[in-house]
C-alpha cells in the first residue's frame, strides 16, 4: 500500500513536472511572436545629470520616426543593430536592447561624461573629454562643471592630443582632479605650457 502510494506520488509530480515544461515552452513560443506593445526606455543616472534623453535614444532607435518599432514582429527586429546605433551616440557608453514577456521593447542606456573642456577663442568650438581622452560635443541638454583646459596662452588642445603616452599622463591629473570633489571644488583652469609644464588657476592666483 505504501510503495502503491509512492508511486501515486511520483507520477503526480512527474505529471506537474510535463505540465509546467508545455506552459513554459507555450508562453515562450507566445512570447517570441507577439509583436512590440511599448518602447521603454530608462538612462542611468548616475551623475545626476542627462547628457542624453529618452527622447534621442527613441530618436536613435526609430531612425528618427523612419522605423516603427510598434507593432513591429520579433522576427523584423536586429536587437544587435539597435544596440550599435545607440553605442554610435557620444554620450552613451553601454546599451542593451532586449524584450521581455510582455511584448515590450526595453533600450537601457548607460550614459558617457565628460571630465574637462578642451577650450578655444571661439566658445562654439569648444569640446568636451571623457575618462578615455575621447572628444565629446557639448550637450544641449546640460552644461557640465568640468575643469576647462587649453595650452598656456589661450591655444586649444585637441582630443587626438591625450591619445599618446605623453597625453596620457595629463589625462591621468584630469581624471585626479574629477575623481577629488576637493580639487574640483579648487581647479578653476588648466594650462599645459610649450615645455609641457601643468599650471592651473584657482581663487586665491595661479599654481604650478
Amino acid at each position: 500500500m505504501e510503495l502503491k502510494r509512492k508511486a501515486n506520488n511520483l507520477i503526480f509530480a512527474t505529471g506537474c513536472l510535463v505540465l509546467l515544461s508545455a506552459l513554459a515552452v507555450f508562453a515562450g513560443v507566445r512570447q517570441a511572436s507577439r509583436p512590440v506593445s511599448e518602447v521603454i526606455v530608462t538612462i542611468g543616472n548616475e551623475f545626476n545629470n542627462y547628457f542624453i534623453s529618452e527622447r534621442e535614444v527613441t530618436a536613435l532607435l526609430t531612425r528618427n520616426g523612419n522605423q516603427h518599432l510598434i507593432g513591429a514582429h520579433p522576427d523584423d527586429l536586429d536587437l544587435k543593430a539597435l544596440e550599435a546605433r545607440l553605442k554610435a551616440h557620444s554620450f552613451v557608453r553601454e546599451a542593451q536592447v532586449y524584450r521581455d514577456l510582455a511584448g515590450n521593447l526595453h533600450a537601457d542606456v548607460r550614459q558617457n561624461r565628460p571630465i574637462a573642456r578642451l577650450v578655444h577663442a571661439d566658445t562654439r568650438q569648444d569640446s568636451y573629454l571623457d575618462a578615455e581622452g575621447k572628444k565629446l560635443p557639448l550637450s544641449s541638454l546640460f552644461t557640465a562643471r568640468v575643469v576647462p583646459i587649453s595650452r598656456l596662452g589661450g591655444g586649444p588642445l585637441q582630443a587626438g592630443f591625450f591619445q599618446d603616452s605623453t597625453g596620457r599622463q595629463y589625462l591621468e591629473f584630469l581624471r585626479y582632479i574629477d575623481e577629488h570633489p576637493f580639487w574640483r571644488a579648487q581647479v578653476a583652469e588648466v594650462f599645459i605650457g610649450p615645455n609641457g609644464k601643468v599650471s592651473f588657476t584657482q581663487q586665491v592666483g595661479i599654481n604650478e
